[in-house]
């Protein structure tokens, strides 16, 4: 027997950033929305936990046990006094290290695939509560559609969405730690008063209305600056986006995928086609949201 889930990307629409905290994390005000590239994650009882992966980029991405995913096993087994011999398979198609949440979407994935495997019947709010452990992305991977997240954005309250954004994202030809830009960040913003983050109510209601143009009027990524300090090259990839008649254009998460919000499939169309004329990115995808979260596909 083996159980497949699906797992959707996400874009922060919003990403406001705090003064970091005596921790070392920051406080966000993360406006999450899932969108149609997914990842697929088959778990099949095993001798012993062992991960594969295949698709663009697989070669980046971690076999032992700091994959969320064998994380994700673990942390189920370990509630249920059980141990996690399962075989993990992550069909990848979201884009590695690109700030869309990829590892965070695998953890999520494996987490309610191994439940449903084992049919632990962990409830909502448990699987939430170890998403949380797992990372700060994680619970919405599992969640999915489009959220507000505060806290290290793990604290989710879902958001209405009133119609279908269309998005082109530009994949770069290197990576970005997101520890650095958030170093980064913290660099930039010495000695200056950073505020507390904050949702923008113009945002929410451009959500709950549907309305592209309202939206693209109020996307914002505090991370924006850090990541272009570090990688300047995206500030080329996003000039050439807006030139094609992207609605807006901005840095996804901490990077370095940047993202385009476009009217309608035809403007993803020709915006997809500039952006890789222009030999700016690496390769270029297309999707829309919002996408439902973490479903499982197959048994």
């Amino acid at each position: 027997m083996s159980v497949t889930v699906r797992v959707p990307a996400k874009v922060n629409v919003q990403l406001a950033v705090g003064p970091a905290r005596p921790d070392g994390f920051h406080p966000l005000a993360n406006v999450f929305l899932a969108v149609g590239l997914y990842d697929e994650v088959t778990v099949t009882p095993a001798d012993e936990l062992r991960l594969t992966c295949e698709g663009p980029d697989a070669g980046q991405v971690p076999l032992d046990r700091t994959n969320l995913a064998a994380r994700a096993a673990e942390a189920l087994a370990g509630r249920y006094g059980r141990t996690p011999d399962v075989h993990i398979h992550i069909a990848k198609d979201i884009p590695v290290a690109g700030g869309m949440a990829g590892g965070s979407a695998d953890g999520a994935g494996a987490l309610v695939a191994c439940d449903a495997l084992w049919g632990t019947g962990a409830s909502r709010d448990e699987l939430l509560d170890i998403c949380a452990e797992l990372g700060s992305d994680v619970p919405f991977s599992l969640v999915g559609g489009a959220a507000l997240g505060i806290g290290r954005g793990e604290q989710l309250t879902p958001l209405e969405v009133g119609g279908t954004f269309h998005w082109v994202f530009a994949m770069a030809g290197r990576g970005l730690s997101t520890p650095a830009v958030f170093r980064e960040f913290d660099r930039l913003g010495e000695g200056t008063d950073i505020p507390e983050p904050v949702a923008s109510q113009e945002l929410l209601a451009a959500l709950a209305k549907g309305d592209p143009d309202a939206l693209a009027a109020a996307v914002s990524n505090d991370l924006q600056p850090a990541a272009l300090s570090l990688f300047p090259e995206l500030a080329g990839t996003l000039a050439t986006g807006r030139a094609a008649g992207a609605l807006a254009a901005l840095v996804s998460g901490s990077g370095p995928t940047t993202a385009f919000l476009v009217r309608d499939p035809e403007s993803a169309a020709a915006v997809a086609q500039a952006l890789l004329a222009s030999g700016t990115c690496r390769t270029v995808r297309t999707a829309s949201g919002p996408a439902p979260g973490a479903t499982i596909a197959g048994r």
